[in-house]
């Protein structure tokens, strides 16, 4: 029987085997390789749409924040409307009522006398002047206790000017009735040792 050698085949095979398995190994790496770009370039992507959406919500939010500020503008613009309505309403309403104060404040005012200064906040009248003498503005108290108009009538001082009965100062306060707004009329100052000559408001 002839005798046959399979070295050489053996050893072809053994390389070829060995070929196969490399380009296997290399096919792995590749596909691996392709696998991980492709993972990279979808996360890229994601993450650069993520960005742009970031930009627009930032883009938007400034927008926001400027028609914020537009908005309280205009409602500071629109109370300072409404506090400029209620004054000019108020001042409407007051106008009778200043009015009858002083239409009261000569009824009620007794010869002697003279207001130096008038003041009214909301239906209280502050009123300071001079009297010839304390029994004066004895008198312009009873008077505004009758007025129609003047009610409760109090003395807060009154101080005499000079040792020869020059005169007498005093600050007297009143509620007007039906008066709710706040008004101030200041009448001018005489001189302090001017003596009163007639009865009626200092002009």
């Amino acid at each position: 029987m002839p005798r046959i050698n399979l070295l050489p085949w053996r050893d072809a095979d053994r390389k070829r085997k060995r070929q196969e398995f490399l380009v296997g190994i290399g096919g792995a790496v590749l596909v691996a390789l392709l696998l991980g770009l492709m993972v990279k370039f979808q996360l890229q992507a994601s993450i650069d749409q993520q960005n742009a959406r970031n930009r627009y919500i930032e883009e938007q939010t400034s927008e926001l924040d400027k028609q914020i500020v537009e908005i309280q503008g205009l409602e500071l613009q629109k109370q300072r409307l409404l506090a400029r309505m209620e004054v000019i309403e108020q001042l409407q309403r007051s106008r009778p009522g200043v009015v009858h104060l002083f239409d009261q404040l000569v009824r009620t005012i007794p010869d002697g006398v003279y207001f130096t200064s008038i003041k009214q906040t909301g239906g209280k009248v502050q009123l300071m002047g001079v009297a010839q003498s304390q029994t004066r503005v004895s008198a312009l108290m009873r008077n505004i206790e009758a007025s129609e108009w003047l009610a409760d009538p109090a003395l807060e001082k009154v101080e005499t000017k000079g040792a020869n009965d020059s005169g007498a100062e005093f600050v007297l306060y009143a509620n007007q009735t039906g008066v709710g707004t706040e008004s101030e009329i200041v009448a001018p100052r005489k001189g302090a040792n001017q003596r009163p000559k007639r009865a009626g408001v200092a002009q």
